[in-house]
């Protein structure tokens, strides 16, 4: 092989070297800082996810953090009232949970009877009190009635859409924003193992769920 045909190809080589190198710190950032995607594991936010649903998290929407830390460099914006947040479980950091907010700093919440109050007021909510999961119904109903709880400044109260089977803020506390990592915002892909078609392959996707955006 002649000196230059070596170059020739080493320069190719080195070429699809730099894209590579810069597609992976490009998906690096983009997953550090703006999106990053996760899988439903239960359904304690059914109606609105069910379990399969594959979703996109815009993680810069509330600010954008030092990487592998909590520290919010360029503040954004809050969590409002019904936002679909991750964050990492209180009391496990090495999980990651999906709620929904229903009290902001300041608010007092109750919930009587299944029914939540926020600064006094009833909340008529799309959310459902009947679809079985996972969680003890012993354990749920201690937590029927509920409160009235302050939320406390940089905290919020997080509740599952399906409250009859979520662990939530009536079991294990507030959120704090440092630990939130960014607003639930889309379903990419979803899939239903429980589906009878194409049963050997493991389930099959809901094609009607693909693009939905998250209310």
């Amino acid at each position: 092989m002649s000196h230059s045909s070596f170059r020739e190809k080493w320069k190719t080589i080195r070429e699809y070297l730099d894209t590579l190198v810069i597609a992976i710190i490009l998906a690096l950032v983009i997953r550090t800082f703006v999106v990053q995607a996760f899988k439903i594991p239960s359904g304690s936010m059914i109606p609105t996810l069910l379990i399969g649903d594959h979703i996109l998290v815009n993680k810069f929407i509330y600010g954008v953090k030092l990487p592998f830390t909590d520290i919010v460099v360029i503040p954004i914006t809050v969590p409002e009232r019904g936002d679909v947040i991750v964050f990492r479980f209180p009391k496990d950091e090495s999980k990651d949970f999906i709620k929904r907010v229903v009290g902001i700093p300041g608010d007092k919440i109750e919930v009587r009877n299944k029914v939540l109050y926020v600064n006094g007021i009833e909340q008529n909510e799309l959310f459902t009190n009947d679809v079985a999961d996972v969680v003890s119904s012993q354990i749920m109903a201690s937590r029927d009635n509920f409160g009235p709880v302050n939320v406390p400044e940089n905290s919020y109260f997080v509740m599952g859409d399906n409250r009859d089977h979520s662990l939530d803020s009536r079991f294990w506390g507030f959120v704090d924003f440092s630990k939130i990592k960014g607003e639930a915002f889309l379903i990419y892909w979803s899939w239903d193992k429980e589906s009878k078609v194409l049963e050997w392959l493991g389930g099959w996707s809901r094609w009607g769920r693909i693009g939905k955006v998250i209310r």
